[in-house]
């Protein structure tokens, strides 16, 4: 692990030095990062405490987290250049690149232990609901997190329908809605307020885990779902993991700096970064917009 982080630090290093041309050489006062929905806030806020504190510890300013409730709150924090850092999904970075193609840099992604950077929307039900699989689905509710979530969202209204299950609700499914976010999706699953629901999880692992990280790792290991009562109904094609981003206002020196802690994370704080990238990863790796082209052109094309 310490030659991928180190081999990861001098890349994203290089890379920042040759795209930061635009950052000043003024010094910051504070530091924010946003911290994208999917749980509630207080359990985001305790993930991330230790990288408050590495980061305020690095920087000598202090430093600030947000947990908006939904995923626009991070992503209109970062357009409006009130968040200088955040992990982002695939499709909200997309948003962000749409809208102002220069507000943010992705500089770092996260890796699986099996050294890929993939995951999955993963479709579950409980066990004793007799859903096996999509079939089963007619006339029931099917929950999605969040409208700019890759995994919670994006990805099965492309991929769902072209099985030949219409996403309009009454069509096929009963009622399809939204719950908010992946924790309340796999919450109203288990409880049964939903029939059906989407998430997030990098398919590593075993399920009576909730895989290796991911959504239904951090339900497990919070206690709020018994995964041997519910069971995979579909899986997405693979997904490529969102990117750490940060704000192109930032100082070179900054965005090194952070570049440089968040690849060297999982190297020299385990406990903090499994906190960090919800579970069981390799580390993070260098990234750049061209891995994010095609979830892009999939948002772009969703919203004509």
């Amino acid at each position: 692990m310490k030659t991928l982080a180190k081999v990861a630090a001098l890349a994203a290093v290089s890379m920042i030095a040759l795209n930061a041309s635009g950052a000043g050489a003024e010094e910051i006062t504070e530091f924010r990062i946003g911290i994208l929905g999917g749980e509630n806030a207080s359990d985001r806020l305790r993930a991330y405490e230790c990288l408050e504190e590495k980061t305020a510890d690095l920087l000598g300013v202090p430093v600030k987290l947000f947990a908006p409730a939904d995923y626009n709150g991070v992503i209109e924090g970062l357009l409006g250049g009130n968040l200088d850092m955040a992990w982002l999904g695939a499709s909200g970075y997309a948003k962000v690149f749409l809208t102002d193609p220069e507000a943010v840099e992705p500089v770092l992604v996260k890796v699986n232990v099996d050294g890929s950077y993939g995951y999955y929307s993963i479709g579950f039900a409980r066990v004793d609901s007799e859903i096996n699989s999509l079939d089963d689905m007619k006339g029931k509710k099917f929950g999605f997190g969040d409208p700019n979530s890759t995994s919670g969202y994006l990805i099965p209204s492309i991929e769902i329908p072209k099985l030949g299950y219409s996403m309009k609700p009454g069509e096929y499914f009963g009622d399809v809605v939204f719950t908010g976010g992946h924790e309340q999706t796999i919450v109203a699953v288990f409880n049964g307020d939903i029939d059906a629901g989407v998430t997030w999880a990098d398919g590593l692992g075993e399920w009576e885990d909730g895989f290796n990280s991911g959504a239904l790792r951090k339900a497990s290991d919070a206690g709020l779902v018994d995964m041997t009562e519910i069971q995979e109904i579909w899986r997405s094609p693979v997904i490529p993991e969102g990117p750490v981003v940060l704000s192109n206002k930032l100082p070179a020196d900054v965005k090194e700096k952070m570049t440089n802690l968040m690849a060297n994370l999982a190297d020299e704080d385990k406990e903090c970064a499994y906190g960090v990238m919800a579970g069981e990863a390799k580390g993070f790796m260098p990234i750049t917009h061209a891995a994010y082209e095609s979830i892009v052109a999939a948002r772009k094309a969703k919203s004509q």
